[in-house]
């Protein structure tokens, strides 16, 4: 074989199935399609399999023995029922395995490492325990598919010893399949597969077997609903490989049905008590988390599967805006609306809560916690808080997904309860500096561990004493202050936190609401520990941050004139309609009042000529979000225009400056990323393909830009768009852009 690089085996190995049924018939017809292995070579102990096998273009040749095919292999995958596992490894045990490597498509790594073990003595360094997240209720090597683990999950699972090339070639050889791969412990493998994918088995198995044998089974099969057939469907899967599992698996098998059986009896209860409150809470936790989940599920295989980088936005030139547009709801709001919210006292009613995959995750988060919350039901929420100390452990991680604010905050808030939490995100945010939060908390006395470099999962110690600090942010940052205000309700004494500029301060103006004293003095705003909240009605503002790519797009457009109603003006963050007016912008607010603490206006926009600027290093605290779409305003204009001072947009959810510095630069913009900001010199754009680095301000920057462009613009790696302005696309039709999505999972 080749060098330790895995691809450089390519159409250098040789692979033997042994076992060709669904699993091990789909891997090696997925394999041989790829091209990537010299040959595939399969053995099941009925004949007749590897005849057929061949007959149907699955393998390239079928071995007569098991050594045959083992002298013939570099690696060989054991794709049989569990119980068979241990008897073909102690066959293998028996033969000339040198150089060679092995993995298997087994259910129960468990069982299979405890096999492993009773045939080798020792686990062998090149044994690579593996499992197949997919199936299907057909089996037998005629049901094999060469798409079966296209956007599927594979989980390797090697010990402390395992041979890492190894690893990395049979990680390779799923790839191939069109697999996502990824590694977990053994046991912490056969636990979660007992909850998510045993359990429903034997459920569906229990329940077809019970109905079966009522008096009246034939009206009960006849009538059946959709539902009863979609549940039930696995239950035509082979028994003979789940029987094994049963009993190979038995521990993990046994404590999901234990844990089933206890949410069935709180279920019983309910409905035996005639208790609505509780069968609400748990029918709407239950509809929302498969709701989130599938969204997130549904969004992973779409990526994984998609050929080019996930879904691609596609801009045509030209055109005007006009018309009335209300943007989706302010992203921060709804994040601590939910928080707050939470943890009051009462029940919160919040109204244009941003239905986007950030805040959803933070809804989520908070669900898992043991809080009652009904809806998004377009854009109200209700949530039914626990009071300050009434949050349960969740039985998993909490994953925030890209919600880089929401996990700094939430950092604060958890760092004070009584129980474990772990906070984890999507690949994005686990890349995203944390130590900006985790090094204060510390200092007031928080357990935190974070990944190296920093960054999350963030693991957090329950039952911390905190005590108040005076903190002296080196930046300006919300999400810092935030943070530390949010842990300073529960901290002893008073925690104050002094900043270098001006931060956003929806935090202050949100506790106020709520009941929580909070003091503002110069830059240093103040929290004593051991207070309240009491719940409150929120009316979310339409977010600025959004607002600000149709602001650009009227500007730059002309014969543009539009209104965009009930957005928020907090002075905190509304920086980008200070910098479009320098610009030249025309820009008029109306209607201006204040809703829940927060000042609201309408803000109508006529198209104007910009002229570059210098941007006033005062203002870019207070516009950091905007500059993706800021960058396409300069880039329209007349001149030049200079940011400086923000080196923060380096390490948002990518790195804003040089991603639109490259994204302008194809548009044959002149674009000078500096450590710190930007120079553009104005000038015309012409169409190209650029890439958003999965950053879905970025995406919809460019799609901006192509008002003024000469030809179509396409953005790759847009499906982010969705985490923060879920209906850009429809909203940007509707006033006028052209705008359309390439390799739409819907």
């Amino acid at each position: 074989m080749a060098d330790n690089n895995p691809e450089s085996f390519s159409g250098q190995l040789s692979v033997l199935v042994v076992g060709l049924g669904l699993i091990g018939g789909s891997f090696a017809r997925a394999l041989r399609k790829s091209g990537f292995c010299r040959s595939v070579i399969g053995f099941d102990r009925q004949p007749s399999s590897i005849v057929k096998a061949s007959e149907l273009g699955i393998i390239d040749q079928g071995a007569n023995s098991l050594s045959e095919g083992v002298s013939q292999a570099d690696v060989i995958m054991l794709s049989v029922p569990m119980l068979a596992m241990e008897p073909l490894l102690k066959q293998l045990a028996g033969l000339e395995l040198s150089g060679k490597m092995i993995t298997d498509a087994g259910s129960c790594k468990g069982a299979f490492v405890k096999s492993a073990l009773a045939a080798f003595q020792e686990i062998p360094a090149m044994l690579v325990p593996g499992h197949p997240i997919a199936g299907s209720e057909k089996s037998g090597v005629t049901a094999a598919r060469d798409d079966l683990f296209v956007a599927h999950n594979v989980l390797l699972t090697p010990l402390s010893h395992t041979d890492a090339l190894a690893v990395a070639v049979v990680k390779k050889l799923w790839e191939v399949c069109g697999a996502r791969v990824s590694c977990m412990e053994v046991e912490h493998h056969d636990q979660v597969l007992a909850l998510t994918s045993h359990l429903p088995h034997y459920l569906a198995f229990s329940l077809v077997d019970t109905l079966a044998g009522e008096p009246e089974n034939q009206a009960i099969f006849r009538y059946a609903a959709g539902g009863f057939r979609d549940f039930t469907r696995i239950a035509g899967s082979d028994p003979v490989m789940w029987h094994d599992i049963a009993l190979s698996n038995r521990e993990a098998v046994l404590e999901s049905i234990d844990t089933f059986s206890e949410g069935l009896n709180r279920l019983r209860t309910a409905i035996a008590k005639g208790d609505s409150s509780a069968l609400s809470g748990i029918f709407e936790r239950a509809r929302s988390a498969r709701n989130h989940f599938a969204t997130l599920l549904s969004r992973r295989m779409y990526m994984a599967s998609c050929k080019e980088k996930m879904q691609s936005l596609v801009a045509g030139p030209g055109g005007s805006l006009c018309g009335h547009l209300r943007v989706p709801g302010d992203k921060s709001i709804s994040h601590r609306s939910i928080m707050l919210g939470a943890l009051a006292e009462g029940t919160t009613v919040i109204d244009g809560f941003l239905e986007g995959e950030d805040a959803m995750a933070t809804l989520q988060a908070f669900r898992n916690m043991g809080v009652v919350i009904e809806g998004p039901d377009n854009g109200r929420v209700v949530v039914h808080g626990v009071g300050m100390h009434g949050l349960k452990p969740s039985s998993e991680p909490l994953y925030l997904g890209n919600a880089g604010t929401a996990m700094r905050l939430m950092a604060g808030l958890m760092a004070a309860q009584s129980f474990d939490v772990t906070l984890t995100g999507d690949e994005s945010l686990s890349g995203r500096p944390m130590k900006r939060v985790t090094q204060p908390l510390s200092h007031m006395g928080a357990g935190i561990e974070t990944a190296e470099g920093g960054t999350p999962p963030l693991n957090i110690k329950g039952q911390c004493t905190l005590k108040g600090i005076h903190y002296d942010m080196p930046v300006a940052s919300a999400q810092v202050q935030s943070c530390l205000l949010l842990a300073g309700m529960y901290a002893r004494g008073t925690t104050s936190v002094k900043s270098p500029g001006i931060v956003r301060d929806h935090t202050n103006r949100m506790l106020a609401g709520f009941g929580y004293p909070v003091q503002v003095k110069d830059d240093t705003v103040s929290i004593s520990g051991g207070g309240s909240l009491i719940a409150t009605d929120i009316d979310v503002p339409a977010d600025i941050s959004s607002a600000a790519f149709f602001m650009v797009a009227a500007s730059i457009a002309e014969g543009s004139d539009i209104v965009l109603t009930h957005v928020g003006i907090n002075p905190t963050r509304a920086g980008v309609i200070e910098i479009l007016k320098l610009m030249g912008a025309d820009i008029t607010l109306t209607n201006e009042q204040e809703v829940g603490g927060e000042p609201v206006a309408d803000i109508r926009v006529k198209s104007a000529p910009l002229k570059g600027i210098e941007i006033p290093r005062a203002l870019v605290p207070v516009a950091i979000d905007e500059f993706p779409v800021l960058f396409v305003a300069a880039a329209c204009a007349n001149g030049r225009t200079v940011l400086r001072g923000a080196e923060e947009l380096r390490v948002k959810e990518s790195d804003r400056i040089q991603s639109m510095a490259d994204g302008l630069q194809i548009l044959g913009v002149e674009a000078k990323p500096l450590a710190d900001g930007m120079i553009i010199h104005g000038s015309k754009m012409s169409g190209g393909t650029v890439d958003s680095c999965g950053d879905h301000r970025i995406a919809m920057a460019f799609a901006v830009a192509a008002l003024k462009s000469e030809g179509e613009i396409r953005i790759l790696d847009c499906a982010n768009v969705a985490t923060s302005f879920p209906n850009f696309v429809m909203l940007a039709e509707q006033a006028g852009m052209t705008v359309s999505v390439e390799g739409s999972n819907e």
